[in-house]
């Protein structure tokens, strides 16, 4: 198995990349290419190692592309322009079976538009969507779409219920995973019109796609551990994802703040340790990894875009379980399936 990953996409370029690659090379079995100035990861290579990359290990490889798409490029002009930019590369590498995942920080605009010019859509999926995955309660959430597509029809979301449920299914193994619509209520009237004809939408179709639609949730159920993946349009469900992981933050920064205040309260703390380094872990983010671009017809994984090495490390050792569920096999074959019914 080959990952690709982009080395100078994403805030902390190519840094993290790197550092993220050789933290998780001796985690996975697949071989990890790292794409972009050849020049540049050799010298942070030997800057950070001491050492040539070759020397660290044989499965770590370099792809040369001399150009980057930064973030505030045009996603389409970039994509159509920039043809030796890492990106660019990394999806061509994708198309033409020289990887079996790709994996990016960088642009997420350009990254839906390379994806589906480049790699293409699943046959019978209108748009892909960004599929992260949260901490629940006994469980973990799958959001989508997590902010690729801010403009929505209900089909679409109908689309992103459906691709989320068979990716729940066959990667989790949960046979009737239970799907929600994020709203302001769980009334069917409530919500804007995209919401309300969304809803009427999954009511009426969700046998027929073999989707347990359970209706509305509010934000504030989403994280019970009674919903499964929670389905929005990329402008909420990006809005819904940022102010959830900035909740987290402020939870886990108040609560050691609360720990560390004097010594006394440091004393105290000292049994309940293993239980607040277990919440700790449940409430980061980081070791939840990527979004997977569900609606792709190949793997494709949307790294966060301020991604430190830890993350892309979690990112890396998860694309290589994407690619060993064959989770994007099986979604096309379902798709097809429902299809010819």
């Amino acid at each position: 198995m080959k990952i690709i990953l982009d080395a100078m996409g994403g805030d902390n370029a190519p840094d993290a990349n790197i550092k993220g690659a050789v933290n998780a090379i001796n985690k996975v079995k697949a071989e990890v290419v790292l794409v972009g100035k050849e020049d540049v990861i050799r010298s942070k290579v030997k800057e950070f190692y001491g050492k040539e990359i070759e020397d660290i290990s044989d499965r770590l490889k370099i792809k040369n592309a001399t150009e980057t798409i930064e973030m505030e490029d045009v996603p389409t002009v970039a994509i159509k322009h920039k043809k030796d930019s890492s990106m660019v590369v990394g999806f061509r590498m994708l198309k033409e079976d020289e990887g079996d995942v790709f994996i990016s920080a960088g642009n997420s605009g350009a990254l839906l538009t390379g994806a589906t010019l480049i790699v293409g859509r699943i046959k019978g999926v209108d748009r892909p969507a960004l599929a992260g995955i949260l901490p629940a309660y006994h469980s973990r959430l799958v959001l989508i779409d997590a902010g690729s597509n801010t403009n929505c029809k209900p089909v679409n979301l109908l689309q992103f219920a459906q691709m989320s449920s068979i990716y729940i299914r066959n990667t989790f193994g949960i046979e009737h995973p239970a799907i929600g619509l994020l709203n302001i209520g769980t009334e069917e009237t409530k919500g804007n019109e995209l919401v309300r004809e969304s809803y009427k939408l999954l009511m009426e179709k969700s046998e027929e796609l073999d989707i347990n639609f359970i209706g509305n949730v509010e934000g504030r159920d989403a994280f019970s551990g009674k919903v499964d993946a929670i389905v929005a349009d990329g402008f909420t469900g990006n809005v819904f994802l940022k102010t959830t992981e900035g909740l987290g933050k402020l939870v886990k920064t108040s609560l050691s703040e609360s720990l560390k205040r004097n010594w006394l309260s440091k004393i105290l703390a000292l049994p309940c340790l293993p239980a607040i380094n277990r919440f700790r872990k449940t409430m980061d983010y980081k070791s939840y990894g990527g979004a997977l671009f569900l609606g792709v017809k190949k793997p494709v994984v949307k790294a966060h875009g301020s991604s430190d090495d830890i993350l892309f490390e979690y990112t890396i050792i998860q694309a290589e379980q994407f690619v060993q569920n064959k989770a994007v096999d099986k979604m096309i074959e379902a798709i097809d399936k429902t299809a010819k019914k």
